[in-house]
């Protein structure tokens, strides 16, 4: 799909992956651009960039999302492509609160979710659509500090192979986005200080979105703007105890760059 000329609803669309992406699609002639976000006045702020459409709406309320699907048709006509990108990383294992797994769990799968079942039926109609699902390279291979993200970001990769199995060929094309480190506010922190054993080899959002804007243009399904990562998916099919042992080893490593007792 080329992104001239087709109407582009973004969640998550205030900052760091989302605004990259909305950057982007506005460069590349986008007919119409929603910037969907939690905090609007930041959304409004990007949205103003590209004379775009800025929405508040919480993506783990499903109401909110048909609003947003409804506004965009409102004011476009139509929706061609859904990014389904807004994310929380929440640390922690299996005895993490079960507020905290029910928190991540809708916003980073339900969210997807319902962008689907809102956004699906015109572009059924029209026999043409794309979705983007923002996941991670943790859906592909794991994450070694939280059990939370792993499982969520797993469960959104599923969710996307289900819809591009189910919806392809009724002109529905999906692409799920897996990055490892990227340099934004949820890597760095706020203060951009925050250590981590993903930001040696992270990129910017502006690469994300460059990598997301080619694999659209190719109808691929995996974004992968670490191409390092399909090598890590063959070790783990070709061979999975000795890729776990790499990933105990991988989250001795994690902890020591935390506690300031290795250098990244």
């Amino acid at each position: 799909m080329e992104i001239k000329g087709k109407v582009v609803v973004v969640t998550g669309g205030a900052s760091g992956i989302g605004a990259a992406l909305v950057r982007r699609f506005a460069r590349e002639g986008a007919g119409g651009i929603v910037v969907a976000d939690l905090d609007l006045p930041q959304a409004q702020l990007v949205a103003d960039e590209v004379k775009g459409l800025a929405l508040r709406i919480d993506v783990s309320n499903e109401a909110d999302v048909q609003a947003m699907i409804e506004e965009a048709m409102q004011r476009f006509g139509h929706v061609d492509v859904l990014c389904s990108n807004a994310g929380i990383a929440l640390g922690g294992g299996v005895d993490a609160s079960n507020a905290d797994w029910q928190r991540i769990w809708e916003i980073n799968l339900m969210a997807h979710v319902y962008g689907a079942r809102a956004v699906l039926p015109q572009m059924i109609a029209r026999g043409e659509g794309y979705l983007l699902h923002t996941a991670s390279a943790a859906g592909l291979l794991s994450h070694p500090d939280s059990a939370l993200y792993a499982v969520t970001k797993h469960a959104a990769v599923s969710l996307a192979e289900w819809l591009s199995i189910n919806y392809g060929d009724k002109g529905i094309r999906v692409s799920c986005l897996c990055p490892q480190g990227v340099r934004t506010p949820m890597l760095l922190g706020k203060e951009g200080d925050r250590k981590s054993f993903l930001t040696e080899g992270s990129v910017s959002a502006e690469q994300v979105a460059d990598d997301v804007v080619a694999a659209m243009r190719a109808e691929r399904f995996l974004v992968l703007p670490h191409p390092e990562v399909h090598e890590y998916m063959q070790r783990k099919a070709a061979d999975v105890d000795r890729w776990l042992g790499g990933m105990r080893r991988l989250r001795a490593k994690a902890e020591a760059i935390r506690k300031g007792d290795l250098e990244e």
